[in-house]
């Protein structure tokens, strides 16, 4: 490997780690450095690319460790056969590196992976190296995201939880036999039992947490892990199964989707284009459904095409599954449970929670309902009010094109 000097290294690095979507900082405890003591926080702004649940941006240094791997993963670009310039940091050039762009208010944290060199063990030696340090030698208290390896050994995966924030296992593709095919010296069952071991180790932390005051955060901000999408036969049925699943049974606080972007010198089991992005989009909207609208998976499911297995790409997924049930609606806003007001195409859950309570109060008209939603337009076929019953709605035979989005036209620019 050719000598780099660290703007080198941090170039390559840097782009290396842009196809891992797993990066967001929310659900962490809250630490500073007001005290005078340490360096870092978790609560200020930032301004870079992860967003946490009440809007603030938090800026991460999104590196890999290396980009060279001993791993063949057809849809990796960093894989062993990829012809890609290659470059490795020390755990102590990741550290003066993390803590020189948070003194320059570059960043607010650090999201740290890595291919996989010598061993896994190695490696995972590294990761946590770089966050040990930055723990216990410059007592630094901002954000940090290791992405742990499965087969390294047990004890080091429960490390590297005791130093960052959060961690996160990628389970990579949707079904066993995607995985078979396309990483074939990757193993489900294991991923998915590092996956388990993590998230049994964040349950005792925060038992022990309740019987004693000061024992050790584990992973604060829990486990997270990433699906490709497009590289396999997998459809919106196999990924929002897997994903309903993963949540489940490894209490997990994000499943992120990532589709497959076609790489340099591809392997001929790949697809030679990439997934509309909108896949990716309704994937993100369906998992939005069951972490908030309570829809159970099934439900979602339900909303794919019968004969694909594939959700619809002009319309939302919540929208889909309201018109191919059809049966449930209308609801009246001044009487339905939460549970079907969380159904209606149009309405979210800060809408449905403002409707629940000023119903106790008043009877809602449609005038109410509209001042809670973009567009009343979508609500109608869906809803009762107190002066609007959608008569001559509920009766059309086709009503997709009444509520579906008007498909937008390119503009040219010098027409």
């Amino acid at each position: 490997m050719a000598q780099l000097d660290t703007r080198q290294k941090l170039a390559i690095l840097a782009d290396a780690a842009k196809y891992d979507a797993s990066c967001a900082s929310s659900g962490t405890a809250k630490r500073n450095s007001r005290d005078g003591k340490g360096i870092g926080s978790t609560e200020g702004m930032g301004i870079c690319h992860a967003y946490a649940p009440d809007g603030r941006c938090i800026s991460l240094l999104k590196i890999l460790l290396t980009n060279s791997c001993i791993f063949d993963c057809h849809y990796c670009i960093n894989r062993k056969s990829s012809n890609v310039r290659r470059a490795r940091f020390t755990a102590q050039e990741v550290v003066a590196l993390t803590l020189s762009f948070y003194r320059r208010n570059y960043i607010e944290g650090l999201f740290l992976s890595s291919g996989i060199i010598g061993s896994s063990n190695y490696t995972m030696e590294q990761i946590v190296e770089v966050a040990r340090s930055l723990r216990e030698d410059h007592d630094f208290r901002g954000y940090i995201h290791l992405k742990t390896i499965p087969d390294a050994d047990p004890e080091l995966v429960h490390l590297a939880g005791v130093y960052a924030d959060r961690v996160s296992i990628n389970v990579e593709l949707p079904t066993a036999g995607g995985l078979k095919r396309l990483a074939p010296e990757k193993s489900g069952p294991q991923i998915e039992g590092a996956m388990q071991g993590v998230a049994h180790a964040i349950e005792d932390g925060r038992d022990a947490r309740k019987r004693y005051k000061f024992a050790p955060k584990f992973a604060p901000a829990g486990q997270s892990t990433q699906m490709i999408v497009g590289a396999d036969a997998a459809t919106d049925r196999d990924i929002v199964g897997k994903a309903a699943t993963l949540y489940d049974r490894f209490s997990l606080r994000r499943v992120y989707y990532s589709a497959f972007s076609p790489i340099p010198e591809a392997s001929a089991v790949l697809p030679l284009q990439r997934p509309p992005l909108m896949r990716e989009h309704r994937l993100y909207q369906s998992d939005w459904l069951m972490r908030f609208y309570d829809y159970r998976p099934d439900e979602v499911r339900a909303a794919a095409d019968d004969a694909t297995g594939m959700l619809p790409l002009d319309i939302d997924p919540k929208l889909a599954w309201a018109l191919k049930f059809r049966d449930r609606f209308p609801v009246d806003v001044n009487r339905a449970p939460r549970e079907m007001l969380l159904r209606v195409p149009g309405l979210g859950v800060k809408a449905v929670n403002a409707i629940l309570t000023a119903r106790r109060w008043r009877r809602l008209a449609l005038a109410d309902v509209a001042r809670l939603t973009v567009s009343i337009a979508k609500l109608r076929p869906f809803i009762i009010a107190d002066d609007w019953r959608p008569v001559v709605l509920s009766d059309r035979a086709e009503l997709r094109p009444v509520v579906a989005p008007k498909k937008a036209d390119q503009m040219e620019l010098f027409a």
